[in-house]
C-alpha cells in the first residue's frame, strides 16, 4: 500500500481500512476502482440545520429514510453525500473543530445509515463534506471499517453540495491513478 498526505477533497478506497492503532490494506487500492465505479447518479441527504447546532451530528437511518419518503428509493448505483454545510468552515479552525483534550468535533455518517446503504440499497460510494466519514469524535472508525472493507469507497472535504438538487445530478470523481494508493487528492464534477 502507498500512503499519500492530502488536503482538500480526497478519495478514501478500500485499501485503507482503519482499525484502533493503525492503517492496513485490505482491498481495492485507487488505481483499480473502474472508471464505471466513479460515475453515478448523485443523492444529497441535507443535514445543515442539525449540524450546525451539534457538531457530533451525522446522517442516520432516520435521514435516510426521510429522503426516502420525499424522493424516492435511491437508485441503484448511487453515490450519497452528506450536506453538513461544513465545507463553510474549510478556511477556520471549525473544520477540525478541536477541543481542549485534541478530540475533534465534526459531522460524518453514522454506521447505522451505513450499514443500511450496504445491505439494504445497492449504493456505490459516499461522500462527507466534512474531514472524515466517520463522525470527527470516534475512537475505532466504524464507518470507515465497514464501509470501505466491503470494497466500496468514499469522498472527504467534498464542496458545494448546497448547490445541488438533492436529487437529479450525475456525479464524477476523477481519482488518483497511483498504483498500490490507498485513496488521494480527487477532482469532482456534478453534472445537473
Amino acid at each position: 500500500m502507498v500512503s499519500i498526505i492530502f488536503d482538500g477533497t480526497s478519495s478514501n478506497t478500500p485499501a485503507l481500512t482503519w482499525t484502533r492503532h493503525c492503517i492496513r490494506s485490505n482491498g481495492v487500492s485507487a488505481d483499480r476502482i473502474s472508471p464505471e465505479a466513479l460515475i453515478g447518479p448523485l443523492v444529497i441527504v441535507d443535514i445543515r440545520q442539525r449540524a450546525g447546532a451539534d457538531s457530533d451530528s451525522g446522517v442516520t437511518l432516520e435521514d435516510l429514510k426521510s429522503w426516502e419518503s420525499h424522493h424516492g428509493r435511491i437508485a441503484s448505483g448511487a453515490i450519497v453525500a452528506m450536506n453538513s454545510g461544513w465545507d463553510a468552515h474549510v478556511r477556520t479552525a471549525k473544520f477540525r473543530n478541536s477541543d481542549d483534550d485534541g478530540h475533534l468535533h465534526f459531522p460524518g455518517f453514522h454506521i447505522e445509515a451505513a450499514e443500511f446503504l450496504l445491505t439494504e440499497r445497492e449504493v456505490v460510494g459516499i461522500a462527507v463534506d466534512s474531514l472524515s466519514l466517520d463522525v470527527g469524535s470516534t475512537k475505532d472508525f466504524p464507518v470507515h471499517t465497514r464501509w470501505l472493507g466491503s470494497n466500496r469507497w468514499g469522498l472527504e472535504c467534498i464542496a458545494n453540495l448546497a448547490e445541488l438538487p438533492p436529487q437529479g445530478a450525475t456525479i464524477i470523481v476523477g481519482g488518483p491513478k497511483i498504483a498500490g494508493a490507498s485513496g488521494g487528492p480527487s477532482r469532482v464534477f456534478a453534472l445537473v
